[in-house]
């Protein structure tokens, strides 16, 4: 009986030592694949960093660290009176803003409705959203000129050449994505919750106010990061639709600086990229945690 436990123990033992090299080379592994994603990712944002403060104004033999680092490139960038940098970074937050809050109220009640009431055409209205979305954008562009050329004529400010036209025309395409990814969030909320609040005597809208929408904080917090980083940084449509300076965003106003060729100020541009990166950040440092979240949950069920 003591032999057999002595062949036991020691069988453990060894097995356990087994055990502890193979998770000490996984930790390994893991961090080396951590440290190389990292410098993957982190390496041309830091290039673009060391060329703003590069003085040479250009990209060739372009260093993390430049040889004589100086702030003229950020100096060029406020102080250009045909350039207004702010204006275009304000112009983007403005567009950027307004249409994640239209979006996000949009979509929130077509995911309700698709996923908590049934009704005929349901599933042909969101499969039709998503087929929809599968068309590249630049196929649309003439309909959105002619569209856009066309209400311009009857209400000025939602025109050609206003943040308003393209206000709208954000509001339009983010909506079929956006509705697919939060039904799945609203999916996964008991319906018990909506029952346990009608039963109590709460009517649909104080369960929907009241109840629900707290519980999907985090994938409002998703749908409206990606809201608002896709119209921040989108550069075709504003490219087509505005054609006045002083309405330009940012993504557009930058390409002014190596648009010509016979003056490209790479400096300033990357100088000029740093500042648009700015907003997003702070809105992703402060949504993160939400982000996370929104992002686990709404993928469970589709």
């Amino acid at each position: 009986m003591a032999t057999a436990t002595r062949t036991t123990t020691r069988r453990r033992t060894d097995r356990e030592g087994m055990v502890m090299p193979n998770r000490r080379r996984n930790l390994i592994i893991r961090l080396v694949l951590l440290i190389l994603g990292c410098i993957f990712a982190l390496y041309p944002v830091l290039l673009i960093l060391g060329a703003s403060f590069d003085p040479r104004d250009t990209l060739s033999g372009a260093r993390i660290i430049p040889e004589n680092p100086s702030l003229v490139n950020y100096q060029t960038l406020f102080s250009g009176a045909q350039t207004p940098i702010l204006r275009w970074l304000m112009n983007s937050i403005i567009v950027s803003s307004i249409s994640t809050v239209i979006v996000l109220a949009l979509t929130v009640l077509a995911a309700y409705s698709l996923s908590r009431f049934r009704f005929s055409g349901r599933r042909t209205t969101l499969l039709a959203t998503l087929v929809i979305q599968v068309f590249p954008i630049a196929v649309s562009l003439v309909a959105f000129y002619l569209l856009l050329d066309q209400i311009g004529e009857i209400v000025p400010w939602l025109g050609l050449n206003t943040l308003g036209g393209l206000i709208i025309l954000y509001c339009g395409g983010a909506l079929g994505a956006n509705a697919f990814l939060m039904k799945g969030y609203f999916d996964t909320i008991p319906r018990d919750i909506d029952e346990s609040a009608k039963v109590d005597g709460a009517s649909e809208w104080q369960t929907f106010a009241w109840i629900i929408l707290p519980l999907i904080r985090p994938i409002l917090a998703v749908v409206g990061i990606l809201t608002f980083i896709g119209t921040f940084n989108d550069y075709l449509i504003p490219r087509v639709l505005l054609r006045d300076t002083q309405v330009f965003t940012l993504a557009v106003g930058l390409t002014t600086y190596i648009g010509n060729d016979f003056s490209q100020d790479w400096g300033v541009f990357t100088a000029g990229a740093i500042i648009g990166v700015l907003p997003i950040t702070i809105a992703f440092i402060v949504l993160q945690t939400q982000i996370i979240g929104g992002l686990a949950q709404g993928a469970v069920k589709g």
